[in-house]
């Protein structure tokens, strides 16, 4: 009898360690990733080694600087929370009924997308670029991780409407994050007509599954219970759990033509994701895979195929 309740006080008292560690390591992670992360960067090893990263920039550089030579307007919204959202408005040379919003990645900014908007600007599109919550101007203390930033694309386009009435063709454009954003903004019982399409290049089918890849991934750790406390921490401080909303759900219920990207070699957000997404797919759909691309990493390794499948997309589904 002693011995039997001996066991039972040790494998209760490794079970409440496994607990406390699991907890420690949940929150050490919430903290890593979900507030704003102003001194994070974008890890370019997850987009490429040294070599290509130069060679990408021979990309970046030029359309970058075409972008700030612009004229730009800021323009700001609310977001259903409260939160003053930025962006930076690139009118075309000439009057366009076409304006395409793009939004960034996890940890980037606006400017990430310069090279997409460059080459759309010189389509003759306006461009919008906006600043996620709780990313560069915008205000926000915790990162949506496109559960939140849906709601927050919804109001983009409605800003875009108030303000251009003349806008008749909206394209929705999103990297990693913004793509799982706009995506999940495509079943959006509120989203207007003039929406007509939307690109998505690498976007992560939820936080969930995203965050349990990296935890195997990097640090051979198991889901449970990390992410099972983790999900919990983020619904009392940050508002939103990782398991509530999923671009899964939102193909099987849009009616807007989508483009799907992904780069071959993205370790970080996993092929299988876009694959599923476009599986799941229940609108108008194309697929585009793009050989030696990691992770955002597809418009820099083949801008001329990427452009071409664009076009390709737009004079089907949008213009």
């Amino acid at each position: 009898m002693n011995t039997v309740l001996l066991v039972g006080g040790i494998a209760a008292g490794a079970a409440t360690l496994g607990t406390a560690c699991s907890a420690a390591i949940a929150n050490v992670f919430f903290k890593k990733v979900i507030p704003r992360q102003d001194g994070v960067k974008v890890d370019l090893n997850e987009m490429a080694d040294g070599a290509k990263w130069q060679e990408y920039m021979k990309v970046i550089q030029p359309n970058k600087e075409y972008m700030l030579s612009l004229p730009s307007e800021r323009i700001t919204i609310k977001s259903t929370d409260g939160l003053t959202l930025c962006g930076d408005y690139y009118p075309a040379e000439t009057p366009s009924d076409n304006v395409v919003i793009c939004f960034h990645g996890y940890t980037s900014g606006r400017m990430s997308s310069c090279s997409f908007a460059a080459y759309m600007h010189k389509l003759g599109f306006d461009c919008l670029l906006v600043d996620n919550r709780a990313h560069g101007d915008s205000e926000g203390e915790y990162i949506g991780f496109g559960i939140l930033d849906r709601k927050d694309c919804i109001s983009w386009i409605e800003c875009i409407n108030q303000k251009f009435e003349n806008k008749k063709n909206i394209l929705l454009y999103g990297v990693s994050m913004g793509a799982s954003t706009v995506v999940m903004a495509a079943s959006d019982s509120s989203l207007p007509e003039n929406v007509k399409a939307i690109i998505s290049d690498c976007a992560f089918t939820s936080p969930y599954d995203v965050f349990c890849h990296v935890l195997k991934r990097d640090y051979k750790l198991p889901t449970f219970p990390i992410m099972d406390i983790n999900d919990i921490m983020c619904r009392k401080k940050a508002g939103y759990s990782f398991k509530e909303y999923s671009t899964l759900t939102a193909v099987k219920k849009t009616d807007r033509p989508i483009l799907f990207i992904h780069g071959e070699k993205d370790t970080f957000v996993p092929l299988w994701m876009t694959h599923k997404n476009y599986e799941e797919c229940v609108s108008p759909k194309e697929l585009l895979i793009v050989e030696n691309a990691a992770h955002g990493a597809s418009y820099y390794e083949n801008p001329e195929l990427y452009q071409s499948k664009v076009k390709d997309f737009l004079d089907k589904y949008f213009l």
